[in-house]
């Protein structure tokens, strides 16, 4: 053995000397053989003197310490609030357990117990193109092959936080791109008229769907609230010309509806001619010598209305003397102004 004196020389140098036995290296003369040290000692030993060194005796007080931090931890990881635009999500070593509603709610300590409170009320925006916060221009090949440049925003929002958490590396990223690929499909299918104009409302509306369709197969825990459109326009290389065509195509439209004004005039004045014809007409078939006379001293009277007339007697030799009260009229000088009063 390693411990034992053998001869009187052991491994520490246990020469005779004046002292007699071997030195024991643990301290002390040892009459026999040296001995290994009793750990159980030593550390007996050591807790007596952390004992003595603290005021007043230390056992009761680490006891009262360590429970107190243990108190505190409890209370501090075991209670937690969720609030009311919020859900709580329990997790047990990372693994999915149960959801809570608002108010003050009770769970394992931590670690082995953790919550996460995504807001489930809150309505999130993504902006897809034509803006700082989109990705710029954003081209879109129509129905019949022209190319419009469509800014739009998506509204969503949380409607199964365990699968919206967990079921999705990147939300935010997949329903960008979800909603970027159902756009395209919905404007792939509509003229360009009908995109920049009156099928707004329907391409929006079925691009929604879409959006939701595919959001569902991934159990994305996603709930679609609206797809609105900022802006659908050609591209800015070819907006003029665009803006000129527009001009011409309005331009045609008002020709057109001035035109069909101007018809629509002509073809009720002709009718209302026919109609007064119609009346005469009958009229005629009635008395045909008193129609005649009437009509012809009604014609004779628009005809000589603006003319200087002149009555001949058929009778009488010579003119008749008549007196000629429009040319009285005719030359009558205007009355002078008034004078103004002079102080």
């Amino acid at each position: 053995m390693p411990w034992q004196n053998n001869g009187g020389n052991g491994p520490w140098g246990g020469g005779g000397g004046s002292g007699g036995g071997p030195r024991n290296p643990w301290g002390g003369n040892d009459g026999g053989g040296s001995q290994p040290p009793n750990l159980d000692d030593l550390i007996r030993k050591g807790q007596e003197r952390l004992r003595a060194s603290m005021p007043g005796g230390g056992g009761s007080f680490i006891g009262l310490a360590i429970g107190a931090v243990v108190l505190l931890w409890l209370g501090v990881s075991s209670v937690y609030r969720v609030n009311a635009d919020e859900v709580g999500v329990v997790l047990r070593f990372g693994e999915y357990v149960r959801q809570t509603g608002p108010g003050l709610n009770f769970k394992l300590p931590s670690p082995i117990e953790t919550v996460m409170r995504p807001k489930v009320t809150a309505e999130n925006f993504i902006e897809i193109g034509g803006g700082a916060d989109g990705t710029g221009e954003n081209l879109v090949l129509t129905g019949d092959q022209n190319i419009v440049d469509i800014a739009y925003t998506v509204r969503w929002k949380i409607k199964d936080a365990p699968d919206f958490l967990f079921r999705l590396a990147n939300p935010e990223s997949t329903i960008r791109e979800v909603a970027e690929s159902a756009m395209r499909e919905a404007v792939s299918r509509t003229p360009l008229n009908a995109a920049i104009g009156q099928q707004r409302g329907q391409v929006s509306a079925a691009v929604q769907r879409r959006i939701q369709e595919v959001l569902d197969s991934y159990r994305s825990g996603v709930e679609v609230t609206g797809v609105f459109f900022k802006q659908v326009d050609p591209p800015e290389a070819v907006d003029q010309a665009f803006k000129d065509v527009s001009a011409a195509q309005q331009d045609a439209q008002r020709f057109t509806n001035q035109a069909n004004a101007y018809r629509q005039q002509l073809v009720a004045r002709a009718q209302g001619e026919a109609a007064r014809f119609n009346a005469v007409y009958a009229q005629y078939k009635l008395a045909p010598a008193v129609t005649r006379k009437r009509i012809y001293l009604e014609t004779m009277e628009d005809v000589l209305r603006g003319v200087d007339k002149v009555v001949v007697d058929a009778n009488k030799s010579g003119v008749v003397p008549y007196l000629p009260l429009p040319e009285v009229q005719k030359r009558r000088a205007p009355a002078p102004a008034s004078a103004t009063p002079t102080e």
